[in-house]
This record gives structure tokens, C-alpha cells and sequence, in this order.
């Protein structure tokens, strides 16, 4: 994924040195995926002391997600979307980190993408003492719900052949405008790094699995190429909500197809 934009890492200094006193300021970083949202809050987090957490860290586990498969639609059983986040957990880990002392250790949580499950305890990163600021850098934060006419048709292949009558779509949209709205309403700034369109998702989700892998882009299959298509399926709703300007942010940053910024906006 590369380094972070220095001009962005020095943006987010700026918005934590403005934040509350009495507390770590709370900042989201959202934007699509592989739009540089980790890499950019790991970057400021290292830089000005403060802690980086991704909403990754925290998805449901796998157990979790096959209950809901099964009690509300199987599409939950795929982590990404709105529903597969304990966003219960996130709170109490802002919760624990805003209230810290110098000694104090908070555990943060770690997610196995390739396994599927959250990682044990055991495994967990350690962050001592009280952080400048916190960071969660989160892709779907910030978005807001759609309109009930929105949701009728489909956007994609995944949502013509897995939910034909709209009860995944609608779940995660009551979702969107419930508990997660809820969750960011505490937060004190949202900065949404907003791709030039959806086209260059799939490219930038393909060059961040080849960094996992550490490959280069170019030595990627064609079927993981084509399973990725397949994946970013389940984020192409919301992510185009967003793009077509229904987020809400603060602060938001237009990104060329190189994830270099040009114009800023709130």
C-alpha cells in the first residue's frame, strides 16, 4: 500500500491538536476499500502518539456471523458490511483507552482475514498508557441510510442472486441508520478519503491482497482477481452511497486514481 500522504498524516495532527482537552480526540478516517484509510491512521497514530484501531479488528467472529446467517440472512455469514462488526466491543475499547493512565495496558483486538476468525487474546497487540488522540479507521462509518424505494433494486450480480427480495439490504440499511449512526454521533470528526469513483475499487483491492501477500499487483491471479470482483459485491451499495455524497463527514479529502489528494472540503 505504500506510505502514507505526509500532507494527510500532517491533516490529522491538525485535527487532533483542535480536538477536546480533557479527553483523546475521536476520529474516524473512512473511505473504500484500499483508499488508504489504515495506512494513513497507522501513519498519524505512529507520528503523534495516538492509537490507530480498524474496524477490522473488531468483526463479529465467525460463530457470531453463522447465527446471523441464520437467523436474519445468510449474507451475514461474509464479514464487511454493516452487522458483521462488534461495534459493542469497539466502544469499550474507546471507552478503556479515553480513561487510561500512564501504566495502564489496553488490549486491542486482532482479526485473521485469511482464517476467518478473530485471533485469541493471546495474540492481541498491547497499547500502554493514555493515547493523544484514537483513530479508527473504518470504510462504511458515517454513511447514511437510504430511502426504502432505494433499496428496491439491485446494484449488482450478489444482490440479484442472494437477495432477490431486499431483506439483506434492508437489514444493513436499518443498521446504518441505527446503531452504527449512533456509534459515529459520539465521534468529535469524520475524515472521508473519497475515491474518484467505484471503477478503482477493485483495482485497489487487488493491489492491498497482493501486499498481504507480498506480491506485486501484476503477479496476481486471474482468480483472485475475479474472487475479489466477487467480494467487493457486498460493499458496491454503500460505497457508492457514499461517493454520491451520502456521508457524513467533516472533513473530506478528493483522491485521484493514485490515492494522491487534490481538493479539501468540509
Amino acid at each position: 500500500m505504500g506510505r502514507a500522504n505526509p500532507d494527510l498524516v500532517d491533516l490529522v495532527g491538525r485535527l487532533i491538536v483542535g480536538g477536546p482537552k480533557d479527553r483523546p480526540p475521536l476520529i474516524a478516517v473512512v473511505g473504500a476499500q484500499g483508499s488508504g484509510k489504515t495506512t494513513l491512521a497507522r501513519a498519524a497514530a505512529e507520528r503523534f502518539g495516538a492509537v490507530q484501531i480498524s474496524i477490522d479488528d473488531v468483526y463479529l467472529t465467525r460463530a457470531e456471523r453463522e447465527v446471523m446467517a441464520r437467523e436474519v440472512h445468510p449474507l451475514f455469514v461474509t464479514r464487511g458490511p454493516p452487522g458483521t462488526h462488534d461495534i459493542g466491543l469497539l466502544q469499550e475499547l474507546i471507552d478503556a483507552l479515553s480513561a487510561a493512565g500512564p501504566d495502564d495496558e489496553t488490549l486491542i483486538p486482532d482479526f485473521d482475514k485469511r482464517g476467518d476468525d478473530r485471533r485469541p487474546v493471546t495474540d492481541w497487540r498491547v497499547f500502554r498508557g493514555r493515547p493523544s488522540a484514537i483513530l479508527i479507521d473504518a470504510w462504511c462509518l458515517g454513511t447514511l441510510p437510504e430511502e426504502a424505494a432505494a433499496l428496491t433494486a439491485p446494484v449488482n450480480a450478489l444482490e440479484a442472486d442472494h437477495d432477490p427480495d431486499g431483506r439483506w439490504r434492508r437489514a444493513v440499511n436499518g443498521l446504518v441508520g441505527g446503531s452504527y449512526a449512533d456509534f459515529i454521533a459520539r465521534f468529535d470528526t469524520v475524515l472521508f478519503l473519497r475515491a474518484p469513483s467505484f471503477d478503482v475499487v477493485l483495482d485497489w483491492r487487488c493491489e492491498q491482497e497482493a501486499d498481504l501477500l507480498g506480491i506485486a499487483p501484476a503477479d496476481l491471479s486471474a482468480a483472485e482477481r475475479t474472487r475479489l470482483a466477487g467480494f467487493i459485491q457486498y460493499f458496491e451499495r454503500i460505497t457508492r452511497r457514499m461517493l454520491d455524497g451520502g456521508v457524513k463527514a467533516d472533513v473530506i479529502v478528493q483522491l485521484n486514481r493514485n490515492r494522491l489528494s487534490g481538493t479539501m472540503g468540509g
